[in-house]
C-alpha cells in the first residue's frame, strides 16, 4: 500500500522533517498542530482558549486538504502543558470533534515553541 503526504499553505508548514499529514489507505494521520498563525508563520495567541482555537483551525485546513474533515475523525491525541487547562480546552475542543472520535489527552512537561497545547488527528477520508 503506497502512502501519500499531504500539504497545503492554508496551515503552518512543518517545522521539522516531517508532513503536515500522511494518507495511507483510507485512513489520514496528521501531523500534531500546534498554535502557529500559518499567515506570520509565529504563535500569536497566549491563552489556552485562543490557542485550541489556532489549533482547531489549523487542523480543519490539514483535514480538508486530505479529503477528510472533523466528522471523520476516529481518533486524536492531545497534549497540554497543564491540565489546569483541561476544562478550557475541553470546551473549544467538543465544538469542533462533535462525533466524540477516541481520544487520549496527557500532560506534556513542554511543547514545541512553548505553546500551551498539540493535537492530532486520525481521520477516515472520503
Amino acid at each position: 500500500m503506497m502512502s501519500k503526504t499531504v500539504h497545503t499553505d492554508t496551515a503552518p508548514a512543518a517545522i521539522g522533517p516531517y508532513s503536515q499529514a500522511v494518507i495511507s489507505g483510507s485512513l489520514v494521520f496528521t501531523s500534531g498542530q500546534i498554535a502557529i498563525n500559518p499567515q506570520s508563520g509565529e504563535v500569536e495567541a497566549t491563552d489556552i482558549v485562543s490557542q485550541t482555537e489556532q489549533v482547531m483551525k489549523n487542523l480543519g485546513e490539514v483535514l480538508k486538504a486530505a479529503g477528510s474533515d472533523y466528522a471523520k475523525a476516529v481518533k486524536t491525541t492531545c497534549f497540554l502543558k497543564d491540565m489546569a487547562d483541561f476544562a478550557a480546552f475541553n470546551e473549544i475542543y467538543g465544538k469542533y470533534f462533535v462525533g466524540k472520535p477516541a481520544r487520549s489527552c496527557v500532560a506534556a512537561a513542554a511543547l514545541p515553541k512553548g505553546v500551551l497545547v498539540e493535537v492530532e488527528v486520525i481521520a477516515e477520508i472520503g
